[in-house]
């Protein structure tokens, strides 16, 4: 398969998270540029979080980031899932992240190795995070598996 060929990859990306960064690192060492979604520019509409946690299997909650000072300003503790919802397309530093699709499925990616579970094609060369954690060794397999 060709580089124009492969499969549609999308990251909802923030550059400032060192999983978010790795995550997309893997996604490129797998030989895909995905399209890159920096959710705190260009937020997903309440419509795609929903189509989103519905392709995850995921409540809503489970994609908050409640450590936020947001998360708390707005005590979110006990509200609704649809409040959820509101309170994440007012206040996108709420989505956890970073949230890659692909072809084989959605997936909340923390840490950043789950995402190879849902990418089409295999790691192209040894990958180690940011902290010299090694992934992927030379031969392309996940390292620990």
């Amino acid at each position: 398969m060709t580089k124009t060929e492969m499969p549609a990859i999308t990251i909802f990306h923030n550059p400032a998270c060192g999983t978010s960064r790795n995550t997309l690192a893997l996604i490129r060492n797998s030989g895909v540029e995905p399209q890159i979604i920096e959710y705190l520019k260009t937020p997903p509409s309440r419509e795609r979080l929903v189509e989103l946690l519905a392709v995850m299997a995921m409540p809503v909650r489970d994609l908050l980031r409640q450590k936020e000072s947001v998360y708390a300003d707005l005590k979110l503790d006990q509200a609704s899932d649809d409040q959820l919802l509101d309170a994440i397309v007012m206040h996108p530093v709420l989505i956890n992240r970073p949230v890659v699709v692909t072809a084989l499925g959605a997936r909340l990616c923390r840490p950043s190795e789950l995402v190879l579970e849902i990418l089409p094609n295999r790691q192209q060369a040894a990958f180690a995070k940011e902290d010299g954690e090694q992934v992927i060794d030379a031969q392309g397999r996940h390292v620990g598996r």
